[in-house]
């Protein structure tokens, strides 16, 4: 585990944390300013950090597998692929922000059914060096991208 990074420093009250990584390869054409750019492709690397109050009896948070195997079924479908051509983002601009938001929203719902004692603190995707997009949840939920009320 690397150390605290600039995600983690709003993150929950919880003692206890991981963080696991991931990395996909994709194309996009994102829409800027009302222009389509043209299609070019990104190695995106994501990242997501989940809590918790306590260990359990083997001094585990959680199974890190368990969180690697969430998150490569959540990015799967992203793989060697168009973003705009795969849903959600056949709908939705395939920001990096919208990405981070998306892998946040499926990767917390896929957590609290198969490890409801941790939560998903925060998702972090980087499309290119230093080009690096945050979701940060707070209690477990995912905010709303246009600002109105967090959705579990």
């Amino acid at each position: 585990m690397r150390p605290s990074s600039d995600a983690s420093a709003n993150s929950s009250n919880q003692p206890f944390a991981l963080e696991v990584e991931a990395e996909f390869a994709a194309a996009h054409a994102i829409l800027l300013a009302g222009a389509r750019e043209r299609l070019h492709g990104h190695n995106w690397r994501v990242v997501a950090s989940v809590a918790g109050a306590r260990l359990d009896g083997e001094e585990l948070l959680c199974d890190f597998h368990l969180v690697e195997r969430l998150l490569a079924e959540t990015i799967a479908p992203f793989r060697d692929g168009n973003l705009n051509d795969t849903p959600p983002f056949d709908r939705r601009n395939p920001t990096a922000e919208a990405v981070a938001h998306h892998i946040a929203t499926e990767l917390a719902r896929r957590l609290s059914a198969a490890a409801p004692s941790v939560q998903l603190e925060w998702v972090r995707v980087t499309e290119a060096p230093r080009c690096t997009a945050i979701v940060r949840l707070h209690g477990g939920a995912v905010p709303d991208p246009r600002g109105l009320s967090p959705h579990r």
